[in-house]
């Protein structure tokens, strides 16, 4: 089954955790601490496969998450890391925040993959935290969680040209004689359901093409099919526009050429400018000749190109524009690869910002507030070496600022503490 868009929900691995552990041997005095720390989280990879040409492995499947760092052991023994999870995806796609619509990565390219999610940093084992001041540290950090969103896959097949035109146009027929591939064709409007996509080799030189399936009035808006398939002409760098001139239609060739450019124009406002050759089909028709001159002049003796896909004739011509334009237009843009999801923990020198909410006051940055959640702030010591952090990145300082008196509350994230000002 062909599937082009699909919503998924991904979820790195949380980090393990450090462990509280004193080396005990019988001939091993004041042995001192001894904890390891816990393991990576497994990051979350997106990679592209080139066995796959459709989204449908997530049809039924929508939760992916990495597997968890291990915890740390005694005797400085550190967890394992949790196993990647690689995501294998059709080349062509495009992840998007799911809430913002943002585009994250674009999977272009053979063989590429792209790291999309970091999976959480191991706590570090009491064995970090001993000083020549601080010898038996009683504490350790736990695991940092993973990161976990919801993100949009949206196959756009990678293609030089696209053929498009309204249903029954001939786009399949053409497709099919100038390449290998054996779409479904037959006389009535969507008989092509998906894109379908072929290669073409013509004197030594060779080109992707695909037709468009459901192109019709409204179909920006979601009318006919067009809406599912206007996402694929967008990777293309040249647009075959075919017409039919047979008259069979009961339409005018001159608006169904208007209507599309309209509508491709509504759905990506850059596609109204994509190099074009424009192609009246069906010439073997009676009447065709006539009704192909007619459309030249009103498309103001712009070149229209006459074939016949069934018959074969104007083919050869037809290719050799194609090559020709193709050979004058510049390849396809270099795929975009970010990820906004994978931010490393900054310096602690970030402004710390507090705001009051009646006898609350609420201290925003998100560093410091991942910080703290790795505390396990039911150990004594814990507590203390929270209290050094807070200090060292200036929350005292700027509590006091801001007018806090001492008994108000303050929250870090889930974490909330009276204020008492040292003595």
């Amino acid at each position: 089954m062909f599937l082009d868009y699909a919503k998924i929900n991904v979820k790195s691995g949380n980090g393990g955790s450090g462990a509280v552990s004193f080396r005990r041997e019988k001939y091993v005095p004041r042995g001192g601490p001894d904890g390891g720390d816990g393991g990576r989280g497994g990051h979350i990879i997106f990679k592209i496969s080139a066995d796959l040409n459709t989204l449908s492995n997530f049809r039924f499947q929508h939760h992916f998450k990495a597997e968890n760092g291990k915890p740390g052991e005694g005797g400085r023994r550190f967890g394992k890391d949790g196993k990647d999870l690689i995501i294998s995806v059709p080349e062509g796609t495009v992840v998007r925040d799911a809430e913002t619509k943002q585009v994250l990565a674009d999977l272009t390219g053979e063989n590429q993959e792209v790291l999309f999610l970091k999976g959480g940093r191991g706590g570090r084992g009491n064995t970090r935290f001993a000083t020549p001041t601080r010898r038996t540290p009683r504490f350790s950090e736990k695991g940092e969680p993973g990161l976990e969103t919801w993100i949009e896959l949206e196959l756009k097949l990678l293609a030089d040209v696209g053929i498009i035109g309204f249903p029954n146009a001939g786009k399949s027929t053409l497709l099919s004689k100038i390449t290998a591939a054996k779409p479904k064709i037959a006389d009535y409007p969507f008989t092509t359901l998906i894109p379908n996509l072929g290669v073409v080799d013509f004197r030594g030189e060779s080109f992707a093409a695909v037709d468009i399936p459901g192109l019709v009035e409204g179909a920006h808006e979601g009318i006919g099919l067009g809406h599912q398939f206007l996402r694929h002409v967008e990777r293309t760098r040249l647009l075959v526009h075919m017409i039919d001139v047979s008259g069979l239609s009961g339409r005018d060739p001159y608006q169904d050429w208007q209507q599309i450019e309209q509508e491709l124009a509504l759905f990506n406002a850059s596609l109204a400018q994509r190099p074009q050759i424009i192609v009246a089909n069906k010439m073997d028709f009676p009447g065709a000749q006539a009704v192909y001159q007619q459309l030249v002049e009103r498309l103001n003796d712009r070149q229209v190109l006459a074939i016949s896909a069934v018959t074969g004739a104007g083919i050869t011509n037809l290719l050799e524009g194609i090559i020709g334009k193709l050979a004058q237009l510049p390849k396809n843009d270099q795929p975009l690869i970010t990820s906004v999801l994978e931010k490393e923990m900054e310096h602690p020198d970030d402004e710390i910002s507090v705001r009051k909410e009646n006898h609350l006051y609420v201290v925003d940055n998100q560093n410091l507030i991942k910080r703290i959640n790795r505390y396990n702030l039911e150990e004594d010591d814990a507590l203390l070496s929270l209290q050094r952090l807070l200090k060292r990145w200036g929350v005292d300082q700027a509590l006091i600022e801001v007018g806090i008196e001492e008994g108000d509350t303050v929250r870090i994230g889930d974490f909330e503490f009276v204020f008492y000002p040292d003595e």
